[in-house]
């Protein structure tokens, strides 16, 4: 079986060392055994593991979110519809965070609709209307 150092892994995952370690400290890698020299010596899987990781980041799954996804697919009692389910709740994040996003946007090109651009940043409507200004 194939093992790599942290810095061949890193080099495999295309993620920097420090980013291996961080996801070892969160408990997203097991610890790998240590090689005589004193070096970590990861298997192969660790690459694809580290890139299911950093696929499921770029989906918005938070890493306490990919640890579950991670325990899911190791245990032998878990099924496709659990992992449905915490990709249906992401989707529902998503879908709230869109909406407070498209508020924001809204009282924000209210607010600036409103403002000239002219004066001194102290007498700004802008400023003054922010505390003021509701997001719905």
């Amino acid at each position: 079986m194939e093992r790599l150092t942290v810095g061949e892994l890193a080099k495999r995952s295309e993620v920097n060392s420090q980013t291996i370690r961080y996801y070892e400290r969160q408990g997203l890698l097991p610890k790998p055994p240590r090689l005589e020299s004193g070096y970590r010596a990861f298997p192969a899987e660790s690459v694809e593991r580290i890139r299911f990781i950093k696929q499921a980041q770029e989906l918005g799954f938070s890493l306490k979110e990919i640890k579950e996804l991670l325990a899911l697919q190791v245990n032998p009692h878990s099924t496709g519809a659990d992992v449905r389910k915490l990709a249906q709740a992401k989707v529902a994040d998503i879908e709230t965070k869109i909406k407070t996003l498209n508020s924001m946007k809204k009282a924000l090109t209210q607010l600036t609709a409103t403002c000239k651009g002219n004066g001194s940043a102290g007498e700004c409507q802008c400023l003054k209307k922010i505390s003021l200004q509701r997001v719905k």
